[in-house]
């Protein structure tokens, strides 16, 4: 599966993408910019969205995402409760928050059709 994930915290992103995604390809970006930037190139299956990014919110990108791709699978990924709900209002299909990231894939398995 091909993977977009907006998260901030380099970090954290490179640890759960290790640990909990390493069976996809996935792209991390930063901010609004980067993921819009990285859609244009397409071709991804999922979104995972955090709320706060270096350039704005993620509901932005949500709501950029449902309106191109109605179907599109997205995933709220923040350690928010605020952050989820607000991306969850813009058209998130899910939600993992991380501080539950271990069930990621099973979040991602509900999604599938």
């Amino acid at each position: 599966m091909n993977i977009l994930y907006l998260e901030n915290h380099a970090v954290f992103a490179e640890q759960v993408t290790r640990q909990f995604l390493a069976a996809h390809r996935v792209t991390v970006v930063p901010s609004l910019s980067a993921a819009r930037s990285a859609w244009a190139s397409g071709g991804f299956d999922l979104v995972l969205s955090d709320y706060d990014l270096d350039d704005g919110k993620g509901e932005e990108f949500v709501r950029e995402c449902r309106v191109a791709c109605p179907l599109l699978p997205i995933i709220a990924v923040s350690s928010h409760e605020v952050g989820n709900t607000a991306l969850l209002r813009a058209g998130a299909s899910a939600v993992c928050s991380k501080m539950e990231f271990d069930r990621i894939q099973q979040v991602i398995g509900g999604l599938a059709p």
